[in-house]
């Protein structure tokens, strides 16, 4: 095939002006291009590791092949290698390394690595890891990608084309005969499909290629429509997968927007909902949380693109304040300037909700310094999900203080379950046992349900409430698990337990913290996190109940493992029983002690002290703040009635009195 026909064939790539591009790279985004042209040099030297950004399955020892490479080698017991490697995501590395130097070693490894695979790992059951579904799509996007950064290179012949554009037919043939009910559910069918169309769109045009365009369309439209819910988040309840998910839709949105390919109504729409589901759950450092099956990742290069691609200041406040290395090569470094003036907004509140998929963040603020607490109580979200029922993630002071604790590893052996399990994240277990019941690496053989979820932000306060029902068939008797969070802005968090049941049973409470600091114990229920920038104190109120610290582990990385040390509180009760557990936050040097206690409300009407089963009170003080803090287990009121607690009279369902600021009635019903 003629090269000059693939490359001037008058398909517009992502990038107008490869030079250009490369040019702004080489004088703003210095780090990130020597990590780049570091990882180009060590695939030069047939050496490979995953650690970029986006990598999936990161690691962290090179495996060097000496002569040919094996492309089907799998180091250890885990074969997210095999895949990990056939995507050839490096090749896109060893394009922009040719592109800022024009240094023809990068593209001769590529044709030579290419040519190797395209002759070794040809399309047969043998080579079935090699040729899954996901990795076939991948390749299509990360294969054209890197061509396109070699145009003009002598290496690029004829013949080389020839066997690359027979390739990718064979891939997009290969995908077009695959479209299941599982494709449509999962990440693989957006990476299958976006692949396709990719292919579709830059391959030299037949009819055939337009037939992979529209067949890809109609696929995605339905995965779009079914896998990403109404508040942007998909569905799979893993931070990581929805960007990697975000990042193939964009990839979609681009290359039709610039080749002038009509998409389905509201297709564009939903990917710029994926993109500010991102805002909401960024931590003010800029990385995603690490929920479900995910890593500590920085998303402001996912936000970037999407602020550049969709002109919408909001993204762009959580972004780069201008563009970085991937999301020059991504929208063209001819956007750098109208990127740079684009205005930077923030959303007007504190406290968001993505009610479709279960989670709730509260902040402080927007800037790096500022408070961020989520709270998740959703679906499972399938085999990449976690047992994080009712979990929190609490960040402060630029750094996290609880934390999930990650993935690890997706090979089906203890280590698996360890990080999977509810034990492993800020929640509690019933009698021992996790509310999800794994049969392996994916697979659950009970399920959950959430409920009673609700989310309010006030100006000094923030609530949020869920619960759920994966305990009520426990066979001890069942137990419906809800938990509150209440924030007084902006230093402390309450979190409200209630656990119903006429049974008897154990409860293990959990808080895992960050092994940037330590954890110390001050008093009965009294711990402090201390840290360079942290000295957060933990008060924990429970009936009978013993505390103690634990090791554990987390995973900030795949492949990745680390010590830290949890907060374990056990007790048994007979009936329904309750605890609080008050976070006070201070920055490390400017320690102020808090105090709170249980204290007792009497009925107005009644003339009697509430039980607590019914109702209960926190009196929290910290400096000069003075708060009491209501609660209400059960509705109460019966005949009309009100509280008197502390001097306050009040009513509602969870109710806060600033007595510092002179509140001694009503106060602020935060829920009725």
């Amino acid at each position: 095939m003629d090269v000059n026909k693939f490359f001037n064939q008058g398909r517009k790539f992502f990038f107008n002006d490869r030079e250009l591009t490369a040019e702004y790279v080489k004088n703003n985004c210095k780090e990130e291009l020597a990590h780049v042209m570091r990882v180009a040099d060590e695939v030069c030297r047939q050496e490979f590791k995953f650690d970029l950004r986006w990598d999936m399955e990161q690691t962290v020892e090179p495996v060097i092949f000496k002569d040919k490479i094996d492309w089907l080698y799998m180091p250890g017991d885990d074969p997210e290698f095999i895949y990990a490697f056939n995507r050839m995501r490096f090749w896109i590395c060893l394009g922009q390394a040719y592109a800022v130097t024009k240094d023809e070693k990068y593209a001769e490894a590529f044709v030579n690595q290419l040519l190797g695979w395209i002759e070794t790992v040809p399309h047969i059951p043998e080579n079935d890891k090699a040729w899954r579904t996901l990795e076939t799509g991948l390749r299509m996007e990360y294969w054209i990608k890197a061509m396109m950064y070699f145009k003009g290179s002598p290496a690029i012949t004829g013949e080389v084309m020839d066997k690359f554009v027979s390739s990718m037919t064979e891939h997009a043939e290969f995908i077009m005969s695959v479209w299941n009910w599982y494709n449509m559910m999962s990440n693989w069918g957006v990476m299958a499909n976006h692949g396709l169309f990719v292919a579709g769109v830059m391959l030299p045009e037949t009819e055939r290629t337009k037939e992979y365009v529209k067949t890809a369309i109609k696929r995605l439209d339905t995965e779009i429509r079914l896998q990403v819910y109404d508040d942007g988040a998909q569905w799979e309840q893993s931070p990581m997968y929805h960007n990697e998910v975000t990042q193939l839709f964009y990839t979609v949105v681009i290359l039709a927007e610039r080749n002038n390919i009509e998409l389905p109504e509201g297709f564009s729409e939903r990917v710029h909902k994926m993109a500010l589901a991102n805002v909401y759950w960024q931590k003010p450092n800029g990385e995603e949380i690490s929920n479900g099956d995910s890593d500590e990742i920085d998303v402001r290069d996912v936000t970037t693109i999407g602020a550049a691609f969709f002109h919408d200041p909001i993204l762009k406040g959580s972004g780069y304040p201008e563009l970085d290395f991937d999301s020059a090569w991504e929208v063209g470094a001819e956007l750098a300037e109208e990127y740079k003036n684009m205005k930077a907004e923030h959303p007007q509140s504190l406290t968001l909700a993505l009610a479709d998929s279960g989670n709730i963040y509260m902040r402080s603020g927007w800037t790096e310094k500022d408070t961020f607490l989520h709270f998740h109580c959703g679906t499972l979200g399938a085999g990449h999900g976690h047992s994080d029922q009712l979990h929190i993630d609490l960040y402060a002071n630029e750094e996290d203080i609880l934390m999930d604790s990650g993935r690890y590893t997706y090979v089906n052996k203890p280590e698996r379950f360890e990080f999977k399990d509810a034990a492993a994240h800020n929640t509690t277990i019933i009698d021992g046992a996790s509310c999800y019941n794994y049969i392996d690496s994916w697979e659950c053989s009970h399920l959950d349900r959430a409920v009673n979820r609700a989310c309010k932000d006030f100006k000094k306060y923030a609530y949020a409430e869920g619960g759920h029902i994966g305990y009520m068939t426990n066979e001890k008797g069942g137990v419906f698990a809800n938990r509150r969070v209440i924030y007084l802005k902006p230093d402390i968090f309450i979190l409200a337990d209630e656990f119903y049941t006429n049974g008897n049973h154990s409860y293990q409470n959990f808080l895992h913290f960050n092994n940037k600091g330590k954890l110390s114990e001050t008093g009965a229920g009294n711990w402090k996190y201390s840290s360079s920038k942290n000295e957060a104190q933990i008060l924990l109120l429970a009936p009978d109940a013993c505390t103690k610290k634990t090791a554990t582990r987390l995973s900030r990385h795949y492949n990745a493992v680390e010590n830290n040390e949890t907060l374990e509180t056990q007790w048994n009760a007979k009936g329904s029983s309750f605890m609080f557990t008050v976070i006070s936050l201070n920055r490390a040097g400017s320690f102020e002690e808090t105090k709170v206690q249980l204290i007792p409300l009497r009925s107005n009407f009644k003339n009697w002290t509430f039980k607590d089963s019914q109702l209960q009170a926190l009196k929290i003080t910290k400096g000069s703040k003075d708060y009491v803090v209501v609660v209400a287990h059960e509705e109460y009121a019966t005949p009309t009635d009100t509280y008197l607690v502390d001097g306050c009279i009040g009513f509602g369902n969870v109710t806060v009195f600033d007595k510092a600021a002179g509140e001694t009635e009503i106060g602020t019903m935060l829920n009725v």
